[in-house]
């Protein structure tokens, strides 16, 4: 079999951003490839993980760990070789990096540098998971990993929660189900889908509303794998005027609190619970 690598590719100098596979080993590209065998160097999270990419298509350049936990330190030494005329590939352990990984801040500083940036495109989980949700794809608004404790996490959700738009997450295994609870309660319990393991054997997309999926993995316990969560936008209701909405709340205020009313009332109309809560308390101090 022809080997598909250009073996005499020559680099000009500079950072080269490749997208490496989200599972499938297959989904790299010509380019990537003969980017990765005529870097001077590769950046990586892990070399155990990048390793095996290069093992399966014979390429013998040297890796550099580059991640959260090597900071600043590594990103100076990477940016001083670069400006000396090195030519150095950037990848993650999955997917287009510099989304939801350090790669943004070796990407930021070669730009303060005058440091010449080329991307070479490719798998992502993000784009995969909302076009294999079914969920629209005209406007998308990517929130990346939730906050881990509930309370950060439901004023991030209560901050989009208006935008109109399919919402697409980064969520991990272990806190999933809580998650998809903060989601039902704070947008409202809207159409979403939940993918894991993209591209790999056991690939699995699970479609639901918020609240049927929140169920399903409390029962179930966390799953295996990478997980991308993607979001229906909110319901287009002409009825929801502002004088619409001043009602509902008041009808509301007569049986909850101003922190129940602001919650159901989002659920109904789809709106921001914060702004929800904040016309709630008017009305309550009104009375």
């Amino acid at each position: 079999m022809t080997d598909p690598i250009d073996r005499d590719l020559s680099l000009p100098p500079g950072l080269y951003v490749v997208a490496t596979p989200i599972g499938n080993l297959r989904d790299i590209t010509l380019r990537a490839l003969d980017t990765l065998n005529g870097a001077d160097e590769i950046a990586c999270e892990d070399t155990r993980v990048t390793g095996k990419i290069l093992s399966r298509y014979a390429i013998d350049t040297r890796m550099t760990r580059y991640d959260d936990h090597t900071g600043d330190r590594a990103r100076d030494g990477l940016t001083a070789r670069l400006k000396g005329g090195a030519a150095i590939a950037l990848v993650s352990d999955a997917g287009l990096p510099g989304i939801s990984d350090p790669g943004y801040k070796l990407v930021q500083a070669c730009i303060d540098e005058d440091i010449p940036v080329t991307v070479i495109p490719g798998a992502n989980a993000a784009l995969t998971g909302l076009v294999l949700s079914g969920q629209p794809t005209d406007r998308f608004l990517f929130a990346g990993y939730l906050p881990s404790k509930h309370g950060q996490r439901t004023k991030v959700l209560e901050n989009i929660a208006g935008v109109p738009a399919s919402l697409i997450f980064y969520e991990s295994a272990k806190r999933l189900a809580a998650s998809l609870t903060d989601m039902a309660v704070v947008l409202g319990d809207r159409p979403a889908a939940v993918a894991r393991e993209l591209t790999k054997l056991h690939e699995e997309l699970r479609r639901d509303n918020l609240s049927g999926l929140a169920e399903h993995y409390q029962n179930a316990g966390a799953p295996k794998g990478e997980i991308v969560v993607v979001v229906g936008a909110p319901e287009k209701n002409a009825e929801w005027t502002e004088e619409a909405v001043d009602n509902l709340l008041a009808e509301l205020l007569t049986s909850m609190s101003v922190r129940d009313a602001a919650r159901e009332a989002a659920a109904r109309t789809g709106q921001s619970r914060k702004i929800l809560y904040d016309r709630a308390l008017g009305l309550a101090k009104n009375k």
